[in-house]
C-alpha cells in the first residue's frame, strides 16, 4: 500500500432540499485495501457512493482518484478511469441473457483485454460462478445469481476500485462464504474494494479497515477490532446489527 490515498473524498456534503444527507466526510482508501463501510439504514452510504462514482454530484466538497480531482466527472468517466460499482438493487438489462449482460459491460470501462470479449466473458462469468447460467435470460435469475450477476459486470470494466453496494444481502450462508471468497481473489488480484455491508460476518471477516457512517456524519475509522469496541458505533449500530449478521 501506498501512503498516497488511491481515492480520498475531502469534506464531502450533500443536500437533497432541507435534508443533509452527507456532512462533510472525508476519507481515502489505500491501493489494495479492503474498506468496509458500515452504519444504520439512512445513514448515508449508499448516498456517499452515488458521488464516489458520479451519479450524483456533492454540494461541496472534492473528491480525488490517483491525485487527481474527479469531482465534477461523470459515471463513463469514471468508469473508464477505473471505478466501478455494483447497486444494492441488481440492475441487470432483463430481457438480455447472463453472458449478453457481461458483453455489454466489456465494452466500457478502464484498460484492454488480454483475450477476446467472448473469451473474456466467460472467463469472468467462471471467476463469479455464473458459468451455468449463461445463456439464461437475466431477469429469470433467483437473487443469489443476480448479485453475482452485478459483481461481474462490475469486473468486465476491469476496475482499479470497485464499490461493492450490499452485494451478500438477502444471501443464504453458504452464498455469503462464496462471495466472500470471491472479493479475495478480487483483492488478489490487485483491486482496491469499498464495500458497504450488513452482513458483519463478512464485513469483519474482510475488511481492512473499516469506516462508519451515523445521520451522515463519519463517527468512527478503524480495524474491525476497534471498531467492535466503539462505544459510539455500538450505540449507533452494531447493538442492533449483531444480531442480524450471526
Amino acid at each position: 500500500m501506498t501512503n498516497i490515498p488511491l481515492l480520498e473524498t475531502k469534506s464531502v456534503r450533500k443536500v437533497f432540499g432541507g435534508v443533509v444527507a452527507l456532512k462533510d466526510v472525508s476519507f481515502g482508501v489505500s491501493e489494495g485495501e479492503i474498506l468496509g463501510l458500515i452504519g444504520p439504514n439512512g445513514a448515508g452510504k449508499t448516498t456517499l457512493f452515488h458521488v464516489i462514482a458520479g451519479k450524483e454530484q456533492p454540494t461541496s466538497g472534492t473528491i480525488t482518484f490517483r491525485s487527481k480531482d474527479i469531482t465534477g466527472l461523470r459515471p463513463d468517466q469514471r468508469c473508464h478511469l477505473g471505478i466501478a460499482r455494483t447497486f444494492q438493487i441488481p440492475q441487470p438489462f432483463s430481457q438480455m441473457t447472463v453472458f449478453e449482460n457481461v458483453m455489454v459491460a466489456l465494452h466500457f470501462g478502464a484498460g484492454e483485454h488480454a483475450r477476446p470479449l467472448e473469451d473474456e466473458a466467460s472467463h469472468i462469468l467462471s471467476r463469479v460462478g455464473l458459468e451455468r447460467w449463461a445463456s439464461e435470460e437475466s431477469a429469470s435469475l433467483p437473487l443469489g445469481a443476480r448479485k453475482k450477476l452485478e459483481l461481474a459486470r462490475a469486473l468486465a470494466t476491469k476496475p482499479t476500485l470497485l464499490l461493492l453496494d450490499e452485494v451478500m444481502g438477502g444471501l443464504r450462508p453458504n452464498e455469503i462464504t462464496e462471495i466472500m471468497e470471491t472479493i479475495r481473489e478480487v483483492r488478489a488480484s490487485g483491486v482496491t474494494i469499498i464495500m458497504i455491508e450488513h452482513v458483519m460476518r463478512a464485513v469483519m471477516g474482510l475488511a481492512d479497515r473499516i469506516i462508519v457512517l451515523h445521520h451522515g456524519e463519519l463517527i468512527a475509522e478503524g480495524s474491525p477490532a476497534e471498531i467492535t469496541q466503539n462505544e459510539a458505533v455500538i450505540e449507533a449500530y452494531l447493538g442492533g446489527a449483531t444480531h442480524v449478521s450471526a
